[in-house]
């Protein structure tokens, strides 16, 4: 356990860190399943709609430095394919 006063501080901006990036990741999940849920229905205009929640909150989640640039870019992509092949 820390016992400078320094120590104790990051500790608490950590804690309230995890706390955050746990909350953003958890939203980006969220997001890209109801894509794929869409998806998986069949439901392109759900699809559409649900992917145009998702790309904002993935590329915020770069933004705030939860996830690689290249990581959100790669699944914005391949969501684009997915919902983009739906007729």
């Amino acid at each position: 356990m820390a016992n400078i006063a320094s120590a104790k501080k990051r500790v608490r901006q950590t804690e309230r860190r995890t706390e955050r990036n746990r909350d953003r990741r958890s939203r980006i999940r969220s997001a890209v399943k109801d894509v794929e849920v869409a998806i998986d229905a069949g439901d392109r205009a759900a699809a559409e709609a649900a992917f145009k929640i998702a790309e904002p909150e993935l590329m915020r989640g770069v933004s705030k430095g939860v996830m690689q640039k290249n990581t959100a870019a790669r699944k914005v992509s391949r969501l684009s394919a997915r919902v983009n092949a739906l007729s």
